[in-house]
């Protein structure tokens, strides 16, 4: 039997996605995503437990969307969790684990904004609707042409 790896995550950017490009040219954004879980206590006491998760979004989608990922954004992510290792400057092992986004959604405007414009990554096809939400694909992405499917209210994943 094989194996799944997939992070399905919804929270809000702790800061501006950061730009990048490889040594190849090929551009990476990095946001830093934080989930926020509230619960209640053995107590009674009302508590929060938020985890901050590093996401990086590849190809054209970064290049597209990384002007619109802000703070206090709230945003979908869909993708697997990958490890890297490196050895840093200092010679020393370094570990990180991310969020490799093959999804990303653009669920509100900012803090405690409801609703926006919504950008994806990955190669789903389909929308309709006449929602203002914009579609990006790694393989697809409309670079400049200004013209983009709007996904439906099925394409939303909540």
């Amino acid at each position: 039997m094989g194996s799944v790896n997939k992070a399905i995550l919804v929270g809000n950017l702790g800061r501006d996605a950061e730009m990048r490009f490889t040594a190849g040219g090929t551009p990476v954004a990095t946001v830093s995503l934080a989930t926020t879980e509230k619960f209640t206590d053995r107590d009674g006491q009302r508590r929060e437990d938020t985890q901050w998760h590093r996401v990086v979004i590849w190809g054209k989608t970064a290049e597209s969307i990384h002007e619109y990922l802000t703070k206090g954004k709230q945003i979908y992510v869909e993708g697997r969790i990958q490890t890297r290792e490196w050895t840093d400057k200092e010679g020393k092992p370094a570990k990180t684990t991310e969020i490799r986004a093959d999804k990303v959604v653009l669920l509100s405007s900012g803090p405690g904004g409801g609703g926006g414009g919504g950008f994806r990554s990955g190669s789903q096809g389909g929308g309709g609707g006449s929602r203002d939400r914009d579609r990006y694909s790694d393989d697809s992405a409309p670079a400049d042409s200004g013209q983009f499917d709007a996904p439906s209210d099925d394409d939303i994943p909540f």
